[in-house]
């Protein structure tokens, strides 16, 4: 028999404050191994941009080379990109800030292309404190190549094979810490409402915004002897707090819930806001970051969370002086000094 019912009409894709969907801000699909923590991570990407109601044109995403260096290509088809050479991203970015600082700046990295051939460059990009979220995507092997080592590997880790690391991990955190950088965070691609709140809070900060993501290679560094695998990194998580983000546009409420609530006020008027929910943890204090970081390679567990935050530090748009209009946009009237200024800057070489 026939139902007669006229079937419900189907609804309409749920939009956000600029009226554009979700799938808005998706990209190509993706060409990792099924189940790569790097898709994790685009979704939760996907999802904070679109909750802040960005406009993907807004945005200039970059990368280097690996597996991860792939991923601007399945967000924001709509962005301007550009997948540079191995380890050089950040001076790239750079570049591409001071032409237009109009545009947010994204760049997605590998352990292998931040800590090994990329280091001197990140080093730098946090030394100079340009306005950038600087996502590491970490699982601790090099996946294009087989999956050896990378330098971010965990002492006493194995590869597939059997293979021991021997050598001491390159803490990306501990290390953008110690080099000043204003906003660090630890998260997990298995994680999802943490990640989120946590590239919101990156976002909304006004210099260099690192955040090293645990990501599983689900075919080289998934096994037992992997401390970077879904299994480690579920069993050994130890989240500092909740956490919450609060854009600017709407309005801050308080929780009064058994616990207390650290508020953190970000540049544009955001909030971060941080439940303590074990320990009374401190992101303002450097040396409190540092302490806890150092303590969970004591004890062999996965710190996420934001480690690290401050707002007081000028960032590199204002230390050079950049005019309100974006350089790309200048004319050559504008660019071009007058004869008169290039007879007086001879002149004073004479």
């Amino acid at each position: 028999m026939v139902s007669s019912t006229t079937p419900p009409a189907p609804k309409a894709p749920v939009t956000n404050k600029i009226g554009l969907t979700l799938a808005d801000y998706k990209g190509s699909p993706s060409t990792l191994c099924d189940g790569c923590g790097h898709d994790a991570i685009t979704s939760q990407i996907i999802k904070a941009f679109w909750e802040l109601s960005i406009e993907p044109h807004q945005v200039a995403k970059f990368s280097g080379i690996g597996c991860s260096s792939k991923t601007p290509a399945y967000f924001l088809s709509r962005a301007h990109g550009f997948n540079s050479v191995h380890g050089r991203m950040p001076s790239v970015a750079t570049g591409a800030h001071m032409a237009n600082h109009k545009l947010i700046t994204l760049g997605v990295s590998g352990d292998g292309d931040t800590a090994s051939i990329g280091l001197g460059q990140f080093g730098h990009l946090i030394r100079r404190n340009v306005p950038m979220v600087y996502i590491v995507e970490n699982n601790g092997v090099y996946g294009l190549t087989k999956g050896q080592f990378s330098a971010t590997a965990d002492i006493g880790s194995t590869l597939k094979d059997g293979t021991v690391n021997r050598q001491t991990a390159i803490d990306l955190c501990g290390l953008a810490i110690e080099l000043g950088c204003g906003y660090v965070a630890r998260s997990f691609a298995g994680d999802p409402k943490q990640l989120v709140a946590l590239i919101k809070g990156a976002l909304a900060h006004k210099g260099t915004a690192l955040l090293d993501v645990i990501s599983p290679c689900v075919t080289f560094n998934n096994h037992d002897g992997s401390t970077k695998s879904y299994k480690y990194a579920k069993e050994m998580d130890r989240p500092l707090h909740e956490l919450g983000f609060i854009p600017f546009y709407e309005q801050i409420t308080v929780d009064y819930e058994p616990g207390t609530v650290q508020d953190v006020q970000m540049h544009d008027g955001s909030h971060m806001r941080l439940k303590k929910i074990g320990n009374d943890y401190d992101p303002t204090d450097r040396f409190v970051a540092d302490r806890a970081i150092h303590q969970s390679h004591k004890d062999g567990t996965l710190l996420t969370g934001l480690l690290y935050v401050d707002e007081s530090q000028q960032n590199y748009s204002s230390l050079a002086n950049l005019v309100d209009v974006p350089l790309a946009s200048l004319g050559q009237n504008e660019l071009r000094p007058p004869k008169s200024a290039l007879d007086e800057i001879m002149a004073e070489l004479t």
